[in-house]
């Protein structure tokens, strides 16, 4: 299986893939696996235990929102598997606003992040009118 629109593949973890989980939030989702090489092959993390506490509590501080982080164990060694969903609303990083595209990661900028905060704010718009208050249920 090749990198898509979904699926992101890093042999190791640096904090500026935060902006790739951002850029999977405000699209379509996908998921970010740590400990693969770009042809999809298991290199292995050395520090996957740590790795699986720190990433979503950076991910939880910084954007705002929260991924499953799955560790998978094989005898090429333990990877990571950072499952994102798309999100209704915006999210930023460090006020940045990114885009999964492809399999690219861009930053939104001009025209292009004019339109699409005017359409996440739509869709949640659409979102909040079907929503009950607890005392009009």
């Amino acid at each position: 299986m090749a990198e898509n629109q979904n699926i992101e593949w890093k042999e190791s973890w640096r904090d500026e893939y935060l902006k790739w989980i951002c850029g999977f939030a405000n699209a379509n989702g996908g998921s970010i696996i740590i400990g693969k090489d770009d042809k999809g092959r298991i290199v292995g993390l050395k520090n996957a235990k740590k790795l699986l506490e720190d990433i979503p509590n950076k991910v939880r501080d910084i954007l705002g929102i929260i991924v499953d982080v799955n560790l998978y164990e094989t005898d090429n060694g333990e990877y990571l598997d950072v499952i994102v969903e798309a999100h209704p609303y915006p999210v930023n990083y460090k006020g940045q606003y990114h885009y999964r595209s492809g399999s690219t990661k861009q930053e939104l900028k001009g025209n292009a992040l004019d339109k699409f905060l005017l359409q996440k704010r739509e869709n949640v718009g659409t979102v909040f009118r079907f929503l009950k208050y607890p005392h009009e249920i």
